[in-house]
């Protein structure tokens, strides 16, 4: 996994920074990426796994209005601008690949995304990502990028000459499928800060990332993990 993966867990937030009016800056993101507090569950042996999900098949298994209710607006998907960002103060992540410093997502081929802001809720929004692989490459990706994340409690995120530090949290995730992370980042520049909350499950050869506004990251987690897995 490149350092981009990691990058785009940043540029993702830094998006809902600005949002919040941390910055000036109206980038838009297409979504999440990374999580950590990897609680691995020890368990026996299954039957063989299925096969991975095509990229066709995963959008079918994203969240949508309906599954979310009154409210969500759907964003439109926008491809990330090649901005200067950096990293400081994380050796973990420049051990990554520090030439690789931006990208759209984890480094999966077969992936799907969505994004919804909540009318109700000012500058709350929630980001779904859907990525099929077999198990060993889910589980191993995910689990270097969280533990990269989560070795570093704080560190500071250049965005162009925009200075934001970044303060990360391991919290518990609900029991849901084989393997789960998740993690709390609070985002802080120019005297204010924003908090996002990220989780991923993984069931199987399908992993599922939820961001963005704590509770409803909380509300609509089941529910996508559910649907990810559902037949048709």
């Amino acid at each position: 996994m490149r350092l981009h993966t990691t990058t785009a867990l940043i540029l993702s937030a830094l998006t809902v920074l600005a949002m919040a009016g941390c910055s000036t800056g109206s980038t838009s993101t297409e979504g999440p990426v990374f999580s950590a507090s990897a609680s691995k569950q020890q368990e026996g042996k299954h039957a063989p796994a299925p096969a991975p999900l095509s990229s066709v098949e995963l959008r079918k298994r994203l969240l949508d209005e309906r599954d979310l209710g009154e409210g969500y607006v759907r964003k439109p998907q926008q491809h990330q601008g090649n901005d200067d960002v950096t990293v400081s103060g994380c050796p973990a992540l420049d051990e990554l690949g520090g030439e690789a410093v931006v990208g759209g997502g984890l480094d999966f081929p077969r992936r799907a995304k969505t994004s919804f802001t909540y009318a109700p809720v000012s500058n709350s929004e929630v980001a779904e990502e859907l990525y099929s692989d077999t198990e060993e490459r889910l589980s191993n990706g995910v689990g270097r990028i969280s533990e990269a994340m989560t070795s570093c409690p704080t560190y500071q995120v250049f965005f162009g000459s925009t200075p934001v530090k970044v303060s990360t949290q391991k919290v518990t995730a609900a029991r849901l499928g084989d393997e789960r992370w998740s993690q709390l980042l609070t985002f802080t520049a120019s005297g204010r800060s924003h908090l996002v909350k990220q989780t991923a499950v993984r069931t199987g050869t399908v992993v599922v990332v939820v961001s963005g506004s704590p509770g409803l990251v909380d509300a609509h987690l089941a529910k996508a993990v559910d649907k990810a897995h559902s037949a048709g």
